[in-house]
């Protein structure tokens, strides 16, 4: 696989969810207020109630000042139409009064023909802005007009004026939604005109404000959607440069590791962000510089597995070729016991290196078990307890771990190989007489709360301060005086600590000190116990 294109703002999945996410439930906002119509509906159904009142009042009015007659009623047409004018209306409200005839007596449009003389301003022409504003408006109301459902359920139905006459004439009020003759929106009552029971006319109320108020409504609303959508573009632009841009720095950085182009991960900046992404950063900066100090730890271990296996075949070529070169019986046996020598090395070293891969094997693929670790402390001290030799060190148990069952998360082939190496190594070191201590034991630890402590002593020669820490490393060899040669591979201390600290434990090593003398040496584990035995 090849480098990974590198994305451009608007090409990156991330972006476009970041905006698509903030621009969602503004076009939703935006659809509800605008193309849904609720507010044009209830401004229709407030308007229908209201001209109605007003009708019934203005048409119970003209029966009392307008009509005459009895018994046959009729309407007085010059007082009706002096009445009508003397209302005082918005010009967006036209008054019309109808006689059964279904013939006009008034109309307010054609009465109110006296205008108001006043100064008028100068004209000023609009600005640039004030003209791109007014168009900017108007194709706004035109967009969101034309989305407007036109065959939807009306408030009020749409009626012509001549049927609206003809059934108020007939006793019945009626309301209707249409069009005016100058082709604008208009709500429209029309309410008989009674005297004594009597229909004498027909009066027409209307308005064409509705639809001039829905129109400044949006338009004072214009601004603040503009001002919504610029702000989420900019939430969205603000969310990718602190979010997909350092995502994709990561992809990137990844990808010059992968392919060789740097050896370890350097974020810069995005390393100290305080957040989940800088959260990250360092972990993946911690798993890059952990493999790549593993591959180093491999390459090093290859390196010295094949320095140590040198050592002894070099050994047994020379004795051969000088086996083979001599004559002297003395010498070959010399030779002999040399190859032998060499060979037991040899296969300490090979069986070693191959415990150390099964183990690390075992590591990666078991899952974490509760491990009954005191249980398998006391069955390893019994086998070395039974199957003691003349010579070897005697290994006492002193578990002081509770009731004796002290449990921890962990793999108990790995576990037990740690109890063996230890009490190999202390067994090792133990002089003529000497022995070797176990105990268990529960303590509290400041820096790492409760803990099962392992303490393993001899009563050796102890271990130079400067090695302390040095005989954890692999192939380190510190073999004790009188020692049979091939015994020691140098990995036994490097398994433990590998195993240890795959337990989330820590090991070390120090001299026990009596009477200002060392008395011999003292090796610690120190793990973890699982929860419910904490």
């Amino acid at each position: 696989m090849g480098q990974r294109a590198s994305r451009g703002l608007l090409l990156s999945p991330i972006a476009r969810l970041i905006l698509a996410s903030n621009l969602a439930g503004l076009l939703i906002l935006i659809a509800g207020a605008l193309v849904l119509n609720e507010m044009r509906s209830n401004l229709v159904q407030a308007r229908k109630e209201s001209l109605k009142e007003t009708s019934e009042w203005i048409g119970s009015a003209l029966s009392q000042v307008a009509t005459r007659g009895d018994p046959e009623p009729v309407l007085n047409d010059p007082d009706a139409r002096a009445f009508i004018k003397s209302l005082s209306f918005t010009s967006n409200t036209r008054i019309r009064l109808y006689d059964p005839e279904e013939h006009k007596v008034a109309d307010s449009y054609l009465l109110n023909d006296e205008v108001e003389g006043q100064r008028l301003p100068p004209i000023k022409e609009p600005g640039p802005l004030a003209k791109a504003w007014l168009d900017i408006t108007r194709s706004f109301n035109s967009a969101v007009e034309s989305l407007s459902p036109r065959n939807g359920p009306r408030l009020a139905t749409a009626r012509s004026l001549e049927e609206e006459v003809q059934t108020a004439l007939r006793g019945d009020a009626v309301a209707s939604e249409r069009f005016g003759d100058r082709a604008e929106r208009v709500i429209s009552v029309t309410v008989p005109v009674r005297r004594v029971g009597a229909v004498v006319g027909a009066l027409t109320l209307e308005t064409n404000d509705v639809a001039k108020i829905i129109a400044a409504e949006r338009t004072a609303l214009l601004p603040f959607i503009i001002v919504a959508i610029l702000v989420a573009i900019s939430t969205s632009t603000l969310l990718t440069a602190v979010i997909a841009r350092p995502l994709r720095k990561l992809s990137i950085a990844s990808d010059h590791v992968r392919t060789g182009a740097a050896e370890r991960l350097n974020l810069g900046k995005v390393h100290n962000r305080k957040d989940e992404i800088g959260d990250l950063a360092r972990a993946m900066e911690a798993m890059t510089a952990a493999l790549y100090d593993r591959i180093q730890a491999n390459e090093r271990f290859a390196a010295d597995v094949a320095h140590e296996l040198k050592n002894p075949l070099t050994s047994i070529r020379s004795a051969v070729e000088t086996s083979q070169a001599v004559a002297d019986p003395a010498v070959r046996d010399r030779m002999r016991e040399v190859i032998a020598r060499d060979v037991i090395r040899l296969d300490r070293l090979i069986s070693d290196i191959s415990n150390l891969s099964r183990l690390e094997g075992e590591i990666v693929r078991e899952k974490l078990a509760r491990i009954d670790f005191g249980r398998l402390l006391d069955d390893i001290v019994s086998i070395y307890r039974d199957t003691k030799r003349d010579g070897d060190a005697p290994v006492t148990l002193d578990n002081n771990a509770g009731d004796g069952r002290a449990f921890v998360n962990g793999r108990e082939g790995p576990l037990g190989q740690v109890i063996r190496n230890l009490i190999e190594n202390a067994r090792s070191f133990s002089p003529p007489g000497g022995e070797v201590s176990v105990k268990l034991t529960r303590v509290n630890s400041l820096q790492d709360g409760p803990m099962l402590r392992l303490t393993v002593e001899d009563e050796g020669r102890g271990i130079p301060p400067d090695k302390l820490e040095k005989i954890f490393d692999r192939f380190y060899t510190d073999r004790p005086e009188g020692a049979k040669f091939g015994n020691n591979s140098g990995l036994g201390l490097s398994i433990v600590r590998q195993i240890v600290e795959t337990h989330r434990g820590r090991v070390w090593a120090e001299n026990r000190i009596v009477d200002g003398n060392v008395a011999g040496a003292r090796f610690t584990v120190d793990l973890p116990p699982a929860p419910s035995d904490g």
